[in-house]
């Protein structure tokens, strides 16, 4: 089942129209975590709430790492890290899907641009509604959210499809900073 949503972004807010009921609304609270993961290979613990005090957090959750889908969307991120960096945004991507191979593919997926977590149990991922419901083996789904510093949720999107989740997040990420003063 595809699940999309469409982000209109008007002046005075950002608001997603669901198509289908998933994930976590925007202008929701982004729960706050902390997760074990890589960045080059190298061990890193992410923090939602220290990210955000350098400006707003990409938070995509994928099943696992290595696949197809995951490998694609890894790809496409880290060739947009620079201009989420530009905007002043930190991109995270979240598996709960073969979490032992995070530190390799934060160098061979994410091509050391950004870091990727581990979420055993998809723990943080279902306080995201981002599983795919599954009790006995939780994954991940593909979601990707933009959280604004303030800790609310400027996008929502799912989709199995990873082609669309980049320029998505990007396009609001790149609203929210034209409202900001220079």
């Amino acid at each position: 089942m595809r699940r999309t949503f469409v982000a209109a972004l008007s002046a005075p807010a950002f608001a997603v129209t669901a198509l289908a009921a998933a994930a976590l609304p925007v202008g929701a609270p982004a729960p706050d975590f902390s997760l074990s993961g890589a960045l080059a290979g190298k061990p890193v613990t992410f923090s939602l709430q220290q990210a955000l005090r350098k400006g707003p957090v990409v938070l995509y959750f994928f099943p696992a790492a290595f696949t197809a889908g995951c490998t694609v969307e890894a790809h496409l991120f880290a060739e947009a890290t620079d201009s989420f960096r530009k905007l002043g945004a930190t991109v995270v991507g979240v598996t709960a899907g073969n979490v032992e191979r995070v530190a390799e593919f934060s160098t061979a997926g994410c091509r050391d641009k950004f870091a990727v977590a581990a979420d055993p149990g998809a723990r943080v991922a279902a306080r995201y509604l981002a599983t795919n419901g599954r009790a006995d083996a939780p994954l991940s789904s593909r979601t990707s959210y933009v959280i604004a510093p303030g800790g609310r949720i400027l996008l929502s999107y799912t989709d199995p499809n990873p082609q669309q989740h980049v320029q998505r997040t990007l396009a609001a990420v790149k609203a929210w900073k034209a409202k900001r003063p220079r």
